[in-house]
């Protein structure tokens, strides 16, 4: 395996890993926002405290995915140089936008949410949670445009070797962004929703004591989580208007086609094997429509079933499928991302950088370390995140503290 060929290989568990962990935020943080919307216009306990419950699962995974977030600045620096110098000026400008919405409104913004329990106004502390989950959108958003333009390059000159950024408004408005921020949007309302849907169920099965609770986590999981199958496939369909002509003919496996994109490649750029790697780009493609077929069929059933509340109660055949399919989103997205990037491939920025050039001056040795010292500490990450994630969720609402009052402030006030 040749230098360029690790380098890729590490950006992409890194990248991968980290995307997991939006796609949850997302997901989590609109489900725990329309909780206590509910919660607050309604006054219900039973929302409250899942507001608490899903909020807490919502933390975890929030805080898991910051320091993962935090390696792909480090990583555009340590391996990919020729990228940031060649086409930094105009991407650049996108992922400063997501740095500040990231890391100064929206992690300000859940603090004030988890440490404003019980000490701000209730009406205050639910418009907390929205500008959070507003900025973890805008932060997707931000870095769906910087992906854009290496996918589909606008709003630039080209001048003394490197690009300029002369026309933001085209960089904002790049289809090839757009149409990906809805459908990974999307996307994230799944994997949120057969989350909640799926440890919702596992209760269910187990007949806890919270069943009240977890009905109405289970059906506004399922709830969720069928309309965002059909907003996902619309857009995904769309996206397909946007794809190059190389991953299209890719995808086809027509050898026609394919021969016809590398042909019209050649003659644009000179002698080259511009085709992306096929196994790859088929692969993606059609785990991710294969189970996404099988989600869109188990959430429209499901929806029937939750109108039941016998059903809803003591079926547990059901509850334990549910229960089954959380780990099914996640792996969706992440075959629909292998689909999107290996479908650019041989190109870091389509049409003007090969990935081969956009890499740093390092050797192979220290990228062998870089890779060994990236994969165990992502991995560490992923497996502390699970463990968390599944400990809280087994324990239930009774073991959640966000929220909870202080001692000193519900014991009794004793005076001398």
């Amino acid at each position: 395996m040749e230098t360029v060929d690790l380098a890729r290989l590490q950006f992409a568990l890194t990248a991968g890993a980290h995307f997991l962990f939006v796609a949850l935020t997302l997901g989590l943080a609109t489900l725990v926002a329309v909780i206590q919307t509910w919660a607050t216009l309604t006054n219900s306990p039973v929302h409250l405290r899942m507001t608490r419950f899903w909020g807490q699962l919502y933390i975890i995974n929030y805080a898991m995915g910051i320091v993962t977030g935090l390696v792909m600045e480090f990583q555009l620096g340590l391996s990919w140089s020729g990228l940031t110098e060649f086409a930094g000026n105009v991407f650049g400008s996108s992922l400063a936008i997501e740095t500040i919405v990231a890391f100064f409104i929206e992690s300000t913004f859940l603090g004030l949410w988890i440490f404003g329990w019980n000490k701000l106004n209730r009406w205050a502390h639910l418009a907390l949670i929205w500008v959070v989950t507003l900025t973890a959108y805008a932060s997707a958003f931000w870095i769906l445009i910087s992906n854009g333009f290496l996918q589909n390059p606008v709003g630039y000159q080209l001048k003394d070797g490197v690009l300029r950024l002369t026309d933001f408004g085209a960089l904002v408005a790049n289809p090839a962004a757009l149409v990906a921020f809805f459908h990974i949007g999307g996307g994230a309302l799944i994997v949120g929703g057969f989350l909640m849907a799926g440890v919702s169920a596992y209760h269910l099965a187990k007949r806890t004591a919270e069943q009240d609770f977890f009905r109405k986590s289970l059906r506004l999981g399922i709830g969720v989580a069928l309309p965002a199958t059909l907003f996902t496939a619309t857009f995904g369909g769309i996206g397909f208007q946007t794809l190059q002509p190389t991953k299209l003919a890719a995808w086809s496996g027509s050898t026609h086609r394919l021969a016809e994109a590398q042909a019209e490649m050649v003659a644009k750029y000179g002698p080259g094997d511009y085709l992306p790697p096929l196994g790859w780009v088929h692969a993606g493609g059609i785990t991710m429509l294969t189970l996404f077929a099988v989600l869109f069929f188990v959430s429209g059933v499901s929806f029937l079933l939750m109108l039941f509340r016998p059903v809803v109660r003591g079926f547990r055949p059901w509850h334990w499928l549910l229960t089954a399919l959380i780990p099914v989103p996640f792996v969706t997205m992440i075959a629909g991302w292998i689909f999107r990037e290996m479908g650019r491939q041989p190109w870091a920025v389509y049409g003007l950088l090969k990935t081969a050039d956009a890499m740093s001056p390092v050797s192979y040795g220290q990228i062998r370390f870089s890779l060994t010292a990236f994969v165990t500490v992502f991995a560490v990450l992923i497996l502390v995140n699970y463990w968390l994630l599944a400990r809280t969720a087994r324990k239930g609402p009774d073991a959640v503290t966000l929220g909870d009052r202080p001692l000193a402030l519900v014991a009794p006030t004793l005076t001398f």
